[in-house]
């Protein structure tokens, strides 16, 4: 083994310079065999024998660098490479004839010209093969498997992952899973092909370890009813990378992903309408502050889909939006677009900055996603989440009207619904200044709305990396609270609910998304446990795999989470968004109070902080809900 992965560690070119090393023996190699052949006695070179001896490699070698056989990965010979092969030795048995009937040697007898290529070719095909099986670390007649797959899907994905699966020998390929009569039954390479009712037997019998989704084309909810089929299996499921990876043999069962949190979520994903996330950014120059952050990024990659004009990537992370930035060039390029990419360094809660950047480029719509979003955090830092949160908001709400924005929409969240923390109720007081602006929008021309939706999957400090993180340490996974609920929604999907809503407001409106029925965490947790193929340990199961602990509500963590605060939401132009009509304060009262939140926030004031929080925001309160 350590010298199997010395060879891997060579330098390319040293590998390149092996290779041709080789080939050059196995053309001399050829030659003796096709002589011996023809003599039938083993062959010594006499005289101008020598010369036919030379020509193999000489002639041979540039045309194999010609048809770029030096270039291919041995690792993952397919069928193409051996076909390129053929092509190169046929065009080198044709040159070679017309070589040696040229100089017309005596020494060289016609037969010789067939026999030798055909050997040629068997030796090169033969020593690709075999270079394929070593470097992949499997010796032929044993293999060493870590795991014993199902492939969920016998179509054109699943027999090219089988492919690909083939490579490396790491998991053991028993069987595919198809719904189609047809393919029932039958075999796939070798491989046979199982219904999907029979799959617990499947795995029963064959030892099964692992199920690899590779149905694509499904939909969401025919993938969730599958896995919740598999969740009572000890099986670890994972689902397929992209084809684009598979096919270019660069992909491993390494490679192979863990299910995507829509898989997590149990619930078909709100689809988007094309018109409205259209409408309101094709031409048009769209700023989106808190740019790097989880939904400022995934808003950016779908506003540049509608083809804007010019997009600003406003952040205060310098990494994060340079990291973004690349992304999004590298995304223009490959589309040959012209959308002008801005990356402007810059925080929400300095207004000089902002007018100036609202005054130089005029965006016509803002995305405002800049906020400090975990309850924990804000709650030790509460001056700086209510600068940020509060002021940050205001700063660039005044600055976008300032610049005669069309358009304002806040990302505002379902813990600013009866608030028990800092972070929620600085969150609704950023609502109420939204919504006291736009009381005044017809004389300023710009249209304020506000978003707000439950929990997001798969963003940073969201719970379902957390999980992840601690499964891959052996566990616990810790939870809060048995009994602790919420909305969830996924990255793509809230990113679209805010440029839809952006679309749909004339001014103030607070828009939600139905989300269905509220999960628990516990039930998260479990979910992902199950489909590792481990079992949850606790009183019941002793001998489980990961344990579940509770560590009890944080500070201002609430056990259920709102996303209304009345009880009269309308529907919108969107079946899955609703607009809520909730009360606000007029802007020369709420002035007042924001002056004396400035203050408080300014003096480190907590009690202060409280005390005005209170008196705007309306179910504002801090008493522990749960032990």
């Amino acid at each position: 083994m350590h010298r199997f992965k010395q060879v891997l560690d060579w330098p390319r070119p040293v590998k390149r310079l092996v290779v041709i090393a080789v080939d050059a023996v196995l053309a001399l190699l050829a030659t003796w065999g096709a002589y011996s052949l023809r003599y039938e006695t083993l062959h010594w070179p006499q005289s101008g024998e020598w010369w036919v001896y030379l020509l193999g490699p000489l002639l041979a070698l540039p045309i194999f660098v010609r048809f770029g056989l030096y270039r291919a990965i041995f690792r993952y010979t397919g069928l193409d490479v051996l076909f390129a092969t053929g092509q190169a030795i046929a065009l080198y048995a044709l040159l070679r004839i017309v070589i040696l009937y040229w100089q017309k040697w005596p020494v060289f007898p016609l037969t010789l010209g067939v026999l030798q290529p055909i050997i040629f070719f068997m030796l090169v095909a033969g020593s690709r093969v075999l270079a394929r099986y070593w470097l992949a670390g499997i010796s032929l007649g044993r293999q060493h498997h870590q795991g014993r797959m199902l492939i969920f899907g016998a179509g054109a994905a699943g027999v090219q992952t089988s492919l690909a699966m083939a490579v490396t020998g790491h998991l053991k390929l028993l069987g595919f899973v198809d719904e189609d009569p047809v393919k029932i039954g039958q075999t796939i390479n070798g491989v046979p092909v199982f219904s999907a009712v029979d799959v617990p037997a499947v795995v029963k019998d064959l030892g099964i370890t692992d199920i690899l989704l590779a149905i694509p084309s499904a939909s969401r909810d025919r993938r969730n009813k599958i896995i919740q089929g598999l969740r009572a299996l000890p099986v670890h499921t994972r689902t397929l990378p992209g084809l684009v990876d598979l096919t270019s043999g660069r992909v491993t069962v390494k490679d192979f992903r863990e299910l995507d949190v829509e898989d997590l979520l149990g619930r078909a994903a709100v689809t988007p309408q094309a018109d409205l996330l259209a409408c309101s950014l094709f031409n048009q120059t769209i700023l989106v502050s808190g740019a790097a952050g989880s939904i400022g990024s995934e808003l950016c990659r779908q506003i540049l889909q509608e083809r804007p004009r010019r997009l600003l990537l406003l952040d205060h992370n310098e990494f994060g939006l340079y990291t973004l930035h690349r992304e999004l060039q590298a995304w223009c390029e490959a589309q040959a677009s012209d959308i002008e990419l801005v990356p402007l360094l810059a925080s929400v809660a300095n207004r000089r900055r902002l007018d100036w950047i609202c005054a130089t480029y005029q965006p016509d719509t803002v995305y405002h996603a800049a906020a400090y979003k975990h309850v924990p955090m804000v709650e030790c830092n509460p001056s700086e989440g209510v600068f940020n949160n509060v002021f940050g908001t205001l700063n660039m709400a005044q600055a976008a009207r300032a610049a005669r924005a069309a358009s304002f929409v806040l990302v505002s969240t379902d813990k600013a619904v009866r608030p028990t923390n800092l972070m929620g109720a600085s969150k609704r007081m950023a609502e109420l200044v939204l919504q006291a602006l736009a009381s005044q929008s017809e004389a300023h021309g710009t249209c304020f709305s506000m978003v707000r939706f439950g929990n997001v999957l798969g963003s940073s400090g969201s719970v379902v990396p957390m999980f992840r993180e601690q499964l891959a340490h052996g566990g616990p996974l810790t939870i809060t609270h048995p009994e602790v609920t919420r909305y969830f929604m996924t990255i793509p999907e809230a990113a679209q609910l805010v440029l839809q809503a952006g679309a749909m407001a004339t001014g103030g409106e607070v828009f939600v998304l139905e989300m269905g029925e509220p999960v628990r965490i516990l039930d998260l947790a479990r979910r992902l446990v199950d489909l590792s193929g481990l079992k949850v340990r606790d009183a019941q199961h002793a001998d489980g795999d990961i344990e579940l602990a509770f560590i009890g509500l944080r500070p201002g963590e609430k056990l259920y989470e709102e996303l209304l605060i009345g009880d009269n939401p309308s529907a919108t132009a969107h079946p899955r968004i609703m607009k809520a009509h909730e009360d606000f304060m007029a802007w020369t009262e709420l002035a007042e109070q924001l002056d004396q939140l400035q203050q408080a926030a300014a003096a480190e004031n907590v009690a202060a902080i409280r005390l005005v929080l209170r008196a705007c925001v309306h179910g504002f309160h801090e008493e522990a809900v749960a032990d």
